[in-house]
């Protein structure tokens, strides 16, 4: 599916996400054509590691994993690649009977197991299982072990051929049998019990079909893909019940579990994820599953794009194994500086980025070899990012390593661009190494992190090249708001700001919405309170937080006798521009919407201002720091406003709570 989304022209793409054309467009309603056909650009220009199978062994556990050691062989759902990171939770340790080629095999086995759980099955029930790939004949064997009478459907002649080997009954779709006549035949004229589906496919009819050959209040589990035209007569009459699977079992795509390690109890939530990996494992173990006969083609992982391009092709494939030989390290060492490219000679900071995800690339990437720096490293978690984004922009190293781009003395400057929880220890560690730092907001999740920020910017002073500190907050360089700061310095009164933001709703699962990476309030409102300060030209009084979660209403008071509200709501339309800022002062009111246009009210000395796309800032905030660097001036933000800022920021979130 993988493959073929990616060989899709961007039209075909659109036709096969239409929930995301119709943002697209919102999008474009909103923000302007240009902003939004870059975002989709930086979209789709993101890689993404194929697969989800893999044997290996241990090379290191992390902290809190006491299940794991070295050396350990073990399956997972690891992508294809000579050394991954793994979940705790979605590995399963190898039986020794068990032979590296069929655990491979394991993870499949699991979605096909997770199926059969939702089809609930009980001894001598006959079943139907439409589609016999590798899902479809694994599910066979597992029923089979499970004492099933076991029907399988596939217009396949070898496949058909295989579950009869697994002790199915088989029926051809294209030799003109006719499937619901030999389904009733089969299960001795009640119908069948329940019908596992492990197709893929855009048409309902296996759907339909599965209904057809069911007996009254009979099971059906979708485990592929199909279309689900459902007929209610069909499912009506027979009290039919349906649902689909969903990949291998309890814990999947739920960050807890799969993140943080978080199990469920046993008591509560018997087969897992990762429980269903070790019964599949212990089958394999005592010959009850054969994954042998479904080994249609090996090779070695310097012939993976071969592997692929057969999987894409018209060519009868099944199991394909990617082998990865007997080279790789067995003791677990730093990650090497991958492909070096030769780097340009000038007198700009050489800079090292750190973070290669979507805005790292869209905006930050893009802003920095627009001011003139010198892109010498980049550090991401993910090696085939970071080797992705080393490629697109020319940048000289690529490592997994941030601590080895930190410390590396051709480094001048450190761009932070990972997610919130890293900020603070990353910003400490490149303040130490006496590296200027830029750091995406937020600076601190907490007081704890801004002291130690404080405390190493403190010290940064006493080397010999005194580091530069800043932080993302661009909107303070819009050119709008450049306007505007200059109108409100020529005004004596104080100002009263309102700040609109449309933020919009995130689900639950959300990363930004985990404890552990600060919420919204700090990760994104921080913006808003660094927009309204600068505007105010004083520092921050008091503050004050209602609402709930991230949909929060925040006053702020001045030291200069200025106001500011920021209404930052999670509850609105998209439709709605995002961004909002009002200004009145002494009669008169600038309106910027959504910094794509400035409306003056009755304040003279100040022309509107239109833009066809829309400005934050990010390409001018790069500018100022990179200048900075290069020549030696003051950091673009004073350090007091960046540590005001975030103190405001999380004794504002601390309120909602």
């Amino acid at each position: 599916m993988l493959l073929q989304f990616g060989k899709a022209s961007l039209l075909n793409k659109a036709r096969s996400q239409p929930e995301r054309v119709r943002q697209v467009l919102q999008k474009a309603r909103v923000d302007g054509v240009l902003p939004t056909l870059s975002a989709v650009r930086a979209k789709l220009d993101q890689p993404l590691a194929l697969g989800y199978c893999n044997v290996g062994t241990v090379m290191e556990a992390g902290s809190g994993v006491s299940d794991f050691r070295r050396g350990d062989r073990i399956a997972s759902n690891g992508g294809h690649a000579g050394i991954v990171a793994v979940s705790a939770n979605l590995s399963a340790k190898v039986p020794d009977g068990v032979a590296d080629e069929s655990a491979a095999f394991t993870v499949l086995g699991a979605i096909a197991l997770q199926g059969i759980r939702l089809a609930e099955p009980t001894l001598g029930e006959s079943i139907a299982v439409i589609g016999l790939g590798l899902i479809g004949l694994l599910t066979v064997q597992l029923l089979r072990a499970q004492g099933c009478r076991v029907l399988g459907l596939d217009p396949d002649p070898e496949r058909l051929a295989l579950a009869r080997s697994f002790g199915a009954e088989v029926i051809d779709l294209v030799s003109g049998g006719d499937p619901l006549r030999e389904a009733l035949r089969f299960s001795r004229g009640r119908g069948v019990d329940a019908v596992i589906i492990a197709v893929s496919t855009e048409d309902s009819a296996p759907v339909r079909q599965a209904a057809a050959m069911c007996r009254k209040r009979a099971r059906i589990v979708l485990v592929g893909v199909t279309g689900l035209q459902l007929s209610r007569a069909d499912f009506y009459e027979k009290e039919l019940s349906f649902q689909v699977s969903c990949s291998y079992g309890p814990g999947r795509y739920d960050p807890a579990y799969e993140t943080h390690g978080q199990d469920y109890p046993a008591g509560f939530v018997r087969w897992t994820a990762q429980r269903n990996f070790e019964a599949v494992l212990d089958m394999m173990a005592d010959g009850r599953i054969d994954v042998a006969p479904l080994i249609s083609h090996r090779f070695p992982i310097a012939e993976a794009e071969r592997a692929y391009q057969l999987l894409d092709s018209d060519t009868p494939t099944l199991g394909v194994l990617l082998d990865f030989g007997e080279d790789n390290p067995t003791a677990f060492s730093a990650p090497a500086i991958l492909h070096p490219l030769p780097t340009p000679t000038t007198g700009a900071p050489r800079v090292g980025i750190i973070g290669a995800g979507a805005y790292a690339t869209s905006t930050l990437l893009p802003a920095l070899q627009k001011a003139g720096a010198r892109l010498d490293m980049v550090a991401s978690n993910s090696g085939i990012s970071g080797l992705h984004v080393q490629r697109k922009f020319a940048i000289g190293r690529a490592t997994t390593d941030a601590h080895a781009l930190i410390n590396d003395p051709q480094i001048d400057a450190v761009v932070i661009a990972t997610r919130h929880s890293s900020h603070a220890a990353l910003t400490c560690a490149a303040l130490s190494a006496g590296k200027h730092v830029f750091v995406e907001k937020p600076l601190a999740l907490d007081h704890a992190e801004l002291s130690q920020i404080k405390d190493s910017w403190q010290n940064s002073r006493s080397l010999e090249r005194h580091p530069l500190l800043t932080v993302g907050f661009n909107r303070r360089f819009a050119p709008h708001v450049v306007a505007l700061k200059k109108a409100l310095a020529a005004r004596s009164e104080p100002a009263a700001f309102i700040m609109t933001v449309n933020a919009g709703a995130l689900p639950r699962d959300h990363w930004t919405q985990s404890g552990d990476e600060g919420g919204r309030i700090i990760g994104e409102a921080c913006h808003f309170v660094d927009l309204l300060r600068h505007l105010a030209g004083s520092s921050i009084s008091q503050a004050v937080a209602s609402g709930r979660g991230d949909t929060a209403h925040l006053q702020l008071a001045f030291q200069n006798g200025a106001t500011g509200t920021i209404h930052y709501l999670a509850n609105g339309a998209r439709a709605f521009p995002k961004e909002r800022l009002e200004v009145f002062c002494g009669g008169s009111i600038l309106v910027l919407d959504n910094f794509r246009r400035l409306v003056a009210h009755n304040w003279r000395g100040i022309k509107p201002m239109r833009l066809w796309r829309q400005d934050k800032g990010q390409m001018a905030c790069v500018h100022a720091f990179v200048t900075a660097a290069e020549t030696g001036s003051p950091a673009p933000i004073p350090f007091e406003e960046l540590i005001d800022v975030s103190a405001v920021t999380i004794d504002l979130a601390a309120q909602l709570r």
